[in-house]
């Protein structure tokens, strides 16, 4: 079992930051793939940004240019910097982990951009 740990959610003004982060800790794994969704009330999970087992990275289109997805040597950390906010990056973010087998996600965090 994975545990994942999110932290860095909260409400900012539209072209403000935030930095989300997120921690694995539990059971060991390689070929790991780490990133993040989000989803608005009534809206579909869309893919925000994930690092690929290989460690390439990988954004959605709506994000492109304004996020940046890192991932620490020891490959169970995963961080999102979010710059040029706008009130379309409101929902909640998920951190997932996915093995070969599972995968593994987070509580979600808020992420409110307000006008």
């Amino acid at each position: 079992q994975v545990q994942l740990v999110e932290s860095g959610g909260g409400l900012v003004q539209a072209g403000g930051s935030l930095r989300l982060s997120c921690a694995a800790s539990g059971s060991i794994f390689t070929n790991t793939a780490m990133g993040w969704y989000r989803q608005a009330p009534g809206n579909q999970r869309e893919l925000v940004a994930k690092v690929t087992s290989g460690g390439s990275e990988v954004y959605g289109d709506s994000v492109k240019g304004r996020f940046a997805i890192s991932r620490a040597s020891d490959q169970n950390t995963v961080n999102l910097q979010m710059n040029s906010l706008t009130p379309e990056d409101t929902g909640v973010y998920f951190c997932y982990l996915r093995t070969d087998l599972y995968s593994f996600w987070g509580q979600g965090t808020q992420v409110t951009v307000s006008i």
